[in-house]
């Protein structure tokens, strides 16, 4: 089992940053993949970024790209969301999620994925 738990979140000024973090228990967390996850009011939840378990492969939804950067520490079993230049779209409840790693194809749908954390609220005002 494995008990994610995420920080950071807050309300941003449009153009401005946060770093969310999702710290990680249980499970050996090295071996997982790592994804990040929103929902906004009214839609279902999408796929934002993920990253491998080596962390030698990062992957983001195109509308965040050259935005956000994924990363994580293995040492510390924390995996970290780097925000920039935030929009009001960014608006969103931000859900970590943890999946074992069933083939080598990187998993970008939540059915993909095993654990999650609570959320963590970013709302960004224009």
């Amino acid at each position: 089992q494995v008990q994610l738990a995420e920080s950071g979140g807050g309300l941003v000024q449009a153009g401005g940053s946060l770093r969310l973090s999702c710290a990680a228990s249980g499970r050996t967390f090295s071996s997982l993949y790592m994804g990040w996850f929103r929902q906004a009011p009214g839609k279902e939840r999408e796929f934002v970024a993920g990253i491998r378990a080596s962390a030698a492969n990062t992957y983001y939804t195109d509308s965040v790209k050259g935005r956000f950067t994924i990363s994580r520490d293995n040492a510390k079993n924390t995996v970290y969301l780097q925000m920039n230049s935030l929009k009001p779209e960014d608006t969103a409840v931000y859900y970590c999620a943890a999946a074992r790693v069933r083939s080598v194809s990187f998993p970008r749908n939540s059915n993909g994925y095993d654990y999650w954390g609570q959320g963590t609220q970013v709302t960004v005002s224009s």
